[in-house]
């Protein structure tokens, strides 16, 4: 048997392979130290062996209360990720299978390749719609990538939406995955009836050096970018710096942050309710485009997420306070789970890609709902 990570995304530390029934396992810690909790590699030779994989830092990770009913992934094709047992015991997590194949992958969720990435943005860059735009470098000299979708024209809302602040977070690569799928579907209503009607900017990964190194939540500088906003920097938060920078030059009515919680088992959205600004005419529109996501798509819900901030008192170094209070516009956060959906739960897959993506599609129907009355 033999177990690897060195590669995209790839992230564990091997102490003791000797017994299949007792693989003693790490995860390395992002840069900077503070966070970790995405693992993934790759597992050779134990095909029919019953094994035992313990991750023996598992306390000591970003948000251990999350381990319990958590259900890791397993792949033998890069493509399909079934949930295998798994269970928190002794401040170890224990991941019991049988690798049905000679060559299988273990990951925290499904990964999203960078190679895809440079795949989604090759494929949609020949839509008439589509402009490309370098918005700037990363810390590790990365491109960082925008796409605009649709013509400016007077009256023309603009919008934003971004996605893996946080490496880890690869639910939100494909939740943009079938966001950009239905947004350039020519024969899509919906998507025309927006197109006519707003400007797109898409960043699909914010974050591509974290997730290229293994890391949950920091750049390769250290930088949780979701923590950045206040004060970004080229050398610290280049990723925040020249996103802000392209901000300032369109302007903003409409900004959609994607992200995943490890905690929560559901679907769900944070405001700004915190930022200074926050105003009857902003909570209204927010609670538009909640409403009008649920009636899309019940794999997202209104009765679970993060408790409503204090008028003023939000974290103003958030993407979404920092940007509704920079321009005085719609700011959201999504957030998906890395568990099932409690509501509606899935036994083999548990919250899948195919969700993810479904759930990219309906955010057309909640932009639709509010586009017009913006300003």
């Amino acid at each position: 048997m033999h177990i690897s990570s060195v590669f995209d995304s790839g992230n564990i530390e091997v102490l003791d392979l000797s017994d299949p029934a007792a693989i003693r396992l790490n995860i390395r810690p992002d840069a900077g130290g503070d966070h970790y909790q995405w693992f993934h590699f790759r597992v050779s030779g134990a095909e029919g062996t019953a094994c035992a994989f313990r991750i023996e830092n598992a306390n000591g990770a970003s948000y251990p209360s999350a381990w319990p009913g958590y259900r890791a992934c397993r792949s033998v094709d890069g493509e399909t990720w079934e949930r295998v047992d798994t269970e928190y015991v002794d401040d170890t997590l224990v991941i019991r299978d049988t690798p049905p194949a000679e060559l299988c992958w273990y990951a925290y969720f499904a990964p999203y390749p960078l190679d895809r990435l440079h795949g989604l943005l090759a494929e949609a860059q020949h839509h008439p719609r589509v402009r490309h735009e370098r918005l700037g470098h990363t810390v590790d000299g990365r491109d960082l990538d925008a796409l605009i979708v649709g013509e400016p024209g007077d009256g023309k809302r603009v919008f934003w939406v971004i996605a893996r602040q946080h490496p880890g977070e690869s639910m939100a690569s494909w939740w943009m995955e079938g966001f950009l799928a239905r947004l350039l579907d020519d024969s899509d209503p919906l998507a025309r009836m927006l197109l006519d009607r707003a400007v797109v900017h898409v960043v699909p990964h914010m974050n591509p050096d974290g997730s290229f190194r293994g890391h949950l939540r920091n750049n390769a500088a250290g930088a949780n970018l979701n923590r950045e906003w206040h004060a970004p920097t080229v050398e610290r938060s280049p990723e925040v710096y020249f996103t802000l920078a392209a901000m300032d030059a369109s302007g903003v009515d409409l900004c959609l942050d994607v992200h995943g919680d490890e905690e929560l088992p559901y679907n769900f959205i944070a405001g700004a309710d915190g930022a200074p600004i926050w105003s009857p005419r902003l909570a209204e529109l927010d609670r538009r485009f909640r409403d009008a996501l649920e009636r899309a798509n019940p794999d997202f819900q209104q009765e679970h997420g993060y408790p409503l901030d204090e008028p003023g008192q939000g974290d103003m170094s958030m993407c979404t306070n920092a940007v509704a209070e920079r321009f005085d516009c719609l700011a959201m956060t999504l957030e998906m789970p890395f568990k099932d959906n409690a509501d509606h739960p899935d036994p083999r897959f548990g919250w899948s890609p195919e969700r993810c993506a479904r759930l990219g599609e309906s955010a057309l129907d909640a932009m639709v709902a509010v586009v017009d009355d913006l300003r």
